[in-house]
């Protein structure tokens, strides 16, 4: 019998692009789906335009993961394989922070007592972030898997994930037979991505912190479903299929960090989208950031203020060496991608840069005269 795969969050648009890779895969025969409500539209086509192997079966379990009920469905369809992917600064219903942390951390609680108690998960991914090291000005250049964080995240999402990841610790140490894998991903970034830093770069005009132009990390939304699915599937069973392999041992297991290569620079992201900034002193920033929520423009909270003014920069080296995926778009590449799905901005991108080529030049131009004088 092939794995059975539970995958939580699929009313997300993440959530249901992974389903559907998933359940075509060898070896899977049946993909549950976990939420609340089931995706606005169907994600899984009833063919295979490529001609491959059918689709595995596929189940959705209308399932609150902050109610006991997540066990029932693990032990009804005998899941061997979960995937955590319901740890999100958003939710897909109209919902206050309130009930998105309990989702986050109360639904992880659940679903983690579930596993522990079930005899047949012998794998789990959890979707995390990189916001768990936090976006100080003490912050190192990049951070490391093992790189503590000089300040704990002390609310919204990152404050979450981190919590959540400290119970995945505590349920790996009392289940030792399961393989565990956290991702903790950048922000991604694509034609669907659905995260609150994507909807701040959909804004008309961009306001930024005056004095500072952080450095960002992007995943595209294509590299991150395939680092799950690879997370997801045991290359040690898949290179010997006839032996029982040693699920704690898979180069699959552990803690990443998941990036595109290379850096962007705030200002930079925004001339690519031809959107205006406006430096703004903090304290205004932060009533610009209470009104865009009030008013749902944006969920624009202290975390991504944070942000976006010290950035946050992490080492790639273990996914590309340890857990054997290179990203196949960069940072620069995933950007552009998204920037392409997006309006035309109040400034033409061709125009800023040809602006920002001049006033290089005449700095160039200026500076041997300047110091002729002197």
């Amino acid at each position: 019998m092939g794995k059975v795969v539970l995958v939580t969050g699929v009313a997300r648009q993440l959530g249901a692009r992974f389903a559907e890779r998933i359940r075509r895969q060898p070896g899977v025969d049946l993909v549950v789906g976990v939420d609340v409500e089931p995706a606005g539209r169907r994600p899984f086509p009833s063919g295979d335009p490529q001609g491959q192997a059918p689709p595995a079966e596929y189940v959705f379990a209308p399932a609150d993961l902050r109610r006991p009920a997540i066990a029932r469905v693990l032990a009804e369809y005998a899941v061997d394989t979960v995937v955590h992917l319901n740890v999100s600064a958003t939710s897909p219903a109209a919902v206050g922070r309130a009930a998105v942390k309990e989702i986050n951390v109360i639904g992880s609680m659940q679903l983690l007592g579930a596993c522990q108690q079930s005899s047949t998960v012998r794998r789990l991914v959890v979707k995390s972030t990189t916001g768990v090291y936090g976006s100080t000005p003490r912050d190192p250049a990049v951070f490391g898997e093992q790189t503590q964080p000089k300040t704990l995240p002390s609310g919204g999402f990152a404050k979450d994930a981190a919590e959540v990841e400290g119970y995945v610790r505590g349920f790996g140490r009392r289940r030792p037979d399961v393989a565990v894998c956290v991702l903790r991903f950048a922000n991604i970034v694509g034609p669907g991505a659905d995260t609150p830093l994507s909807e701040y770069f959909t804004l008309p005009v961009l306001p930024t912190v005056l004095g500072y132009d952080p450095r960002l990390q992007f995943v595209h939304e294509d590299d991150a479903v395939e680092v799950l699915r690879l997370a997801t599937l045991d290359p040690a069973a898949a290179e010997a299929p006839d032996t029982a392999p040693d699920t704690t041992g898979t180069r699959n297991t552990g803690t990443f960090n998941v990036a595109g290569e290379g850096v962007l620079l705030l200002s930079q992201c925004a001339r690519r989208l031809g959107r205006p900034t406006v430096p703004m002193l903090l304290p205004a920033l932060g009533w610009v950031a209470a009104l865009a929520r009030q008013t749902r423009v944006s969920d624009f909270s202290a975390e991504q203020i944070g942000l976006l003014m010290h950035g946050r920069v992490v080492d790639t080296t273990a996914l590309r060496e340890v857990f054997g995926y290179q990203p196949r778009f960069t940072t620069p590449e995933a950007f552009a991608d998204f920037a392409a799905g997006q309006s035309r901005g109040l400034l033409p991108p061709e125009r800023l840069t040809a602006v920002t080529d001049r006033l290089a030049a005449l700095l160039r131009h200026d500076l041997p005269a300047t110091g002729d004088r002197s």
